[in-house]
């Protein structure tokens, strides 16, 4: 069977850049990345590039140009973002080989120390001021973040792949169908302001360097309400993550208001993204690259586990919100 990426060996890479008129010198170095393939390409003369090769029909070409209009608006504002390298006529999106791909420089750093509330009060001023300038008008081309865009579709996306065990099907279809109508509810009565967003804004997405955070991989950037970008930065037990949020909204604040009301969408979109996260890997399954990286999803266990770790997201989506600590 063959998948979108087959055609994209070591040379079309290579030549895909040169055909930029740059000078790759042969050195590739591929890059933790499932959803896209990302590359990095030794220059002569020059600091290497990043390549990324967006994956066929995900997104249009609109929408891979609003992420980088957003990456270039943020580099304006000086929020720290790794944006696209542009071309000589002012273009940020190019094509090789059936491939659309984009350029960008590389950014050294390491992931935050989990817990760090020095550290998340600096992120949380970095999210404040994203969050600043992508306010005011909204993405055309990119969904909003709710139920009918990752909800529903990955909740079909696994109920008609092989890797849902048989005997779990009729739970998995009864508990998802109430999280996700529930979440419709609460999302509902939520008066969330809805805004452009990192829209995947956790750990392994920021860098950190001697000057600071940076923000890389925009590339599930779309509207949604700013809590979004905060939740996926808390762990730990419930105490521990009311500390971290408060430093996190301390930092925020400084740069803009944060409406507590927000904080009961956090349940809500940890469940969702539980959801969206196995349809993910079960729509893509047919690419190589995923049963290696996610073998345990082949496995009854998982299955048995992610049931019942979504079960007992109906008591969470009724506890009372997270509070500021």
């Amino acid at each position: 069977m063959s998948h979108p990426y087959d055609g994209l060996v070591p040379d079309v890479i290579l030549q895909a850049v040169e055909h930029l008129d740059l000078e790759p010198d042969g050195h590739l170095l591929a890059l933790n990345s499932y959803e896209n393939r990302v590359f990095q390409v030794g220059i002569e003369e020059r600091a290497p590039l990043i390549a990324k090769f967006y994956r066929p029909d995900r997104w249009s070409d609109a929408a891979i140009l609003e992420e980088h209009g957003f990456a270039q608006t943020l580099d304006v504002a000086e929020v720290p973002v790794v944006a696209p390298w542009t071309g000589p006529a002012g273009q940020t999106l190019f094509r090789y080989a059936g491939f659309r791909f984009a350029l960008f420089p590389r950014r050294g750093g390491r992931a935050p120390e989990p817990g760090d509330l020095v550290q998340l009060r600096w992120i949380g001023r970095f999210i404040g001021r994203l969050h600043l300038a992508g306010q005011g008008s909204l993405f055309t081309a990119r969904p909003i973040l709710d139920v009918h865009s990752l909800g529903w579709p990955a909740r079909d996306s696994v109920m008609q792949s092989p890797l849902l065990p048989i005997d779990l099907a009729g739970r998995y279809s009864t508990v998802t169908a109430e999280l996700l109508n529930r979440i419709e509810r609460v999302s509902g009565d939520t008066a969330a302001e809805i805004i452009r967003l990192h829209g995947d804004c956790h750990h392994g997405n920021i860098l950190w360097s001697d000057a600071g955070p940076h923000f890389v991989d925009l590339d599930d950037c779309r509207n949604g309400p700013a809590v979004q970008d905060l939740w996926m930065l808390l762990n730990g037990s419930r105490t521990e993550q009311a500390t971290q949020l408060g430093a996190l909204i301390e930092g925020y604040r400084m740069f803009r208001d944060f409406d507590p009301r927000e904080l009961a969408l956090i349940e809500p979109l940890r469940t969702l993204r539980m959801i969206h996260h196995s349809g993910w890997v079960a729509n893509r399954w047919d690419d190589p690259a995923f049963p290696g990286a996610f073998s345990w999803m082949a496995s009854p266990h998982y299955w048995a586990q992610h049931v019942e770790d979504l079960e007992q997201q109906r008591s969470a989506l009724q506890a009372q919100p997270l509070p500021i600590g």
